[in-house]
């Protein structure tokens, strides 16, 4: 588990709750102690990461994620998100062992079976970006430590897709969510994290994050085009042609495509401000 170097003040990045603190921040923070971290992944569908043991959700965690545990308290785990960084606190429950994931969900969403049998009744969805550790193989299904998944829903995890636009098209419909990450329910920012993602690119959690990671502002002179990113004070959207955003709004509370001219008029009349694009 590897800590932050320069994030101690956003608590969203800092691995440190008062009474335990990653290593990494030995001598930065106050804490009863300092731990290297136990590692783990989510052994369930879909997780909420939480600010607090129980509190609101912070973003969400798919099977298959890497978790650094710092603390184990009350039924819940105190840690790090293995993909970007994200700290809060999961229910113990949701964790189980590490995993080497062989595979990834890129369908928008799949089964899970008890069987290599699609008359079987399925046991849980898995939503896209979902990771699997697949054994092995029986006709049309490939099997995982949770059951059989049909194969034509996986794609190896070293073998990315080209598009992150085409991924988020794929979820167009998808009902909105705070925080949310699965096909189930998703936010602005959960969109641009599972569309690079499934590209294997590097996303942090949220939209102000992003905008501070992810490419560069367009100057002046150049014109929004395709895997562009629309960025707003608080939120973020792709741009899938030169006019065209496409976001996971609460205006139309779920994934959609609209015009941006109609999209920017509308988040300015409610004194939103910052709008900016970047190239990727």
């Amino acid at each position: 588990m590897t800590g932050p170097a320069d994030s101690v003040g956003d608590r969203r990045l800092t691995p440190w709750n008062g009474r335990v603190a990653h290593v990494s921040l030995r001598g930065r923070v106050a804490a009863e102690r300092f731990v290297e971290g136990e590692p783990a992944a989510v052994a369930v569908p879909l997780a909420d990461l939480c600010a607090t043991a129980g509190g609101a959700r912070d973003r969400q965690l798919l099977m298959g994620a890497a978790f650094g545990v710092l603390e184990r308290r009350g039924g819940w785990a105190f840690g790090m998100a293995g993909d970007d960084g994200l700290v809060g606190w999961i229910a113990e429950a949701a964790l189980g062992p590490p995993v080497r994931p062989s595979h990834r969900v890129a369908a928008p969403a799949t089964h899970l079976y008890p069987a290599p049998d699609l008359k079987t009744r399925e046991v849980a969805r898995l939503s896209l970006g979902a990771r699997l550790e697949v054994t092995g193989v029986d006709g049309a299904f490939a099997r995982c430590a949770a059951g059989w998944v049909p194969a034509v829903h996986l794609r190896p995890v070293d073998a990315p897709e080209a598009d992150p636009v085409t991924v988020a098209e794929s979820l167009v419909g998808t009902p909105y969510l705070w925080g949310g990450n699965s096909r189930d329910g998703i936010d602005c920012s959960g969109l641009v994290q599972a569309a690079l993602r499934a590209c294997g690119r590097p996303c942090p959690a949220d939209s102000d994050l992003q905008r501070a990671a992810l490419g560069r502002p367009l100057r002046a002179d150049e014109a929004p085009r395709r895997g562009d990113l629309a960025f707003w004070s608080g939120h973020v959207g792709w741009m899938a042609d030169a006019t065209t955003l496409l976001h996971a709004n609460a205006h139309h509370m779920a994934v959609a495509a609209e015009p941006l001219a109609g999209a920017a008029a509308r988040i300015a009349a409610a004194g939103v401000t910052g709008f900016a694009l970047h190239r990727l």
